[in-house]
């Protein structure tokens, strides 16, 4: 049987694990304290694509958390691993955000924001810029018959006053429009995890998958073969968890739960 208490890497999904939104969980800043007093590491895993690493840090920094880079590991990261482990696209045209664009820029992948002739793959991630004629082009370019990706699936992301449509959600219009789906890179393709681990230097039986969401957190801990922890912080119920095919390892109320329970059963 797993025990909680033997975990050393905790994979911690952001928004409804550890925040909502702009407002930072009272029981976050106690956990990942706990978590660095005891010797143990934490990674935050994110499919929200429309922010960079940098964003994130200075995100959290304002919420008094200190961070770096290496902390975190986004679906663009396993976006980029992924375009660079096969033959080059002649040009991506990026459905997403400026800070989208500009990550894939700088790894060196030929990117553009209009619809050009040379155009062989469209990418997409949540995008908080999205206008029509993003919309139009993206509908023309699958026609056209140019590959699909996606960076995540998620259908919403959760804000203050409710949930606004994620890339997930975007993807749907688009294959109403044209039949065509995306090939998904993030979370609940198990990538994300698998690229934290090695970076960690920690194996899976010693890292567990925290998240609110039992489609991409829950499902890609269990593509990575890892121990899972769903939390009911965010978007996830436990109408969700009885209707769902997978089943995470635990189940608590929020991190400030699974917190005591891993202090519990390290004594």
């Amino acid at each position: 049987m797993a025990r909680l208490g033997e975990k050393e890497l905790f994979l911690l999904d952001m928004d409804g694990t550890i925040y909502l939104d702009r407002d930072l969980f009272p029981w976050t800043i106690p956990f990942l304290s706990a978590l660095k007093e005891k010797g143990c590491k934490y990674r935050f895993l994110t499919n929200n694509s429309s922010k960079s690493g940098q964003d994130y840090i200075n995100k959290l920094a304002g919420m008094g958390i200190h961070t770096v880079q290496e902390e975190f590991v986004t679906s663009v990261d396993a976006l980029i691993a992924d375009l660079l482990s096969r033959p080059p696209y002649r040009l991506c045209y990026v459905f997403g955000t400026k800070s989208f664009r500009g990550q894939l820029q700088a790894a060196g992948i030929p990117v553009t924001d209009r619809r050009e002739d040379e155009v062989d793959c469209l990418v997409i991630g949540f995008d908080t810029e999205l206008t029509f004629q993003k919309l139009e082009d993206a509908c023309i370019l699958l026609n056209r018959g140019v590959d699909f990706i996606a960076a995540n699936p998620d259908w919403v992301c959760p804000t203050w006053y409710g949930s606004v449509p994620d890339c997930g959600s975007v993807c749907e219009m688009l294959y109403r429009a044209t039949g065509r789906r995306p090939r998904i890179i993030g979370k609940p393709q198990p990538a994300m995890a698998r690229l934290a681990m090695a970076q960690a230097g920690v194996p899976q039986a010693k890292t567990v998958m925290v998240g609110d969401r039992l489609y991409t957190d829950i499902t890609a801990g269990f593509n990575a073969g890892i121990d899972t922890a769903f939390v009911l912080s965010g978007e996830g119920t436990l109408a969700d968890l009885e209707a769902s095919a997978v089943k995470p390892t635990w189940v608590f109320e929020n991190l400030a739960a699974l917190h005591r329970a891993w202090e519990r059963e390290r004594g």
